[in-house]
């Protein structure tokens, strides 16, 4: 079993949809960023490469890279999801942390938490989702944007002997 942290923050931006956990919360601006700012999945992306030692999101998915411009960050969770299982791993659970005084995320934990179950190819009820106010302390508090931490779990894939060979030979 292996266990990873990610952390993810983003200022507000007018004009932009906000996407949580790959879900479309309306009537509030989104996340500004490269890809869609989804910094629910970006958490969870890094808390997954960081539980299987495979570094961090800006590796994989530069912000350099016009690739990943307007990306859908719920796909580049899905493609972590795969790499971590060919390295034989694969995710158990996940606990997530929204900090933010508005909007408020208790309305979108189900949908959020369905969605994200689909993508990490887990039962819905092994995801938890919670939303957190800073208490009107600093850039959250006042409104300004968001920020997101997760935690990830992930178990081994086959045997011992498969998974030793596997990383001494770097695949």
């Amino acid at each position: 079993m292996r266990v990873g942290i990610g952390y993810d923050s983003h200022r507000f931006e007018p004009g932009r949809l906000l996407v949580l956990g790959g879900v479309h919360v309306p009537e509030h601006p989104g996340l500004k960023g490269h890809s869609d700012g989804d910094a629910v999945a970006h958490a969870l992306t890094d808390a997954l490469l960081g539980a299987a030692a495979l570094g961090d999101i800006g590796q994989h998915f530069p912000d350099t890279d016009d690739r990943w411009s307007g990306a859908n960050s719920m796909e580049l969770l899905a493609a972590t999801v795969r790499l971590i299982e060919q390295h034989n791993y694969q995710v158990v659970n996940a606990d997530i942390t929204v900090v933010t005084e508005s909007p408020p995320i208790r309305p979108w934990v189900d949908a959020i938490a369905e969605s994200l179950a689909t993508r990490l190819r887990i039962a819905r009820t092994s995801i938890s989702i919670k939303g957190k106010t800073n208490e009107g302390l600093g850039w959250i508090g006042r409104g300004e944007g968001l920020a997101v931490m997760a935690v990830a779990l992930l178990d081994q894939i086959g045997d011992i002997d498969t998974l030793h060979a596997s990383i001494r030979t770097g695949g």
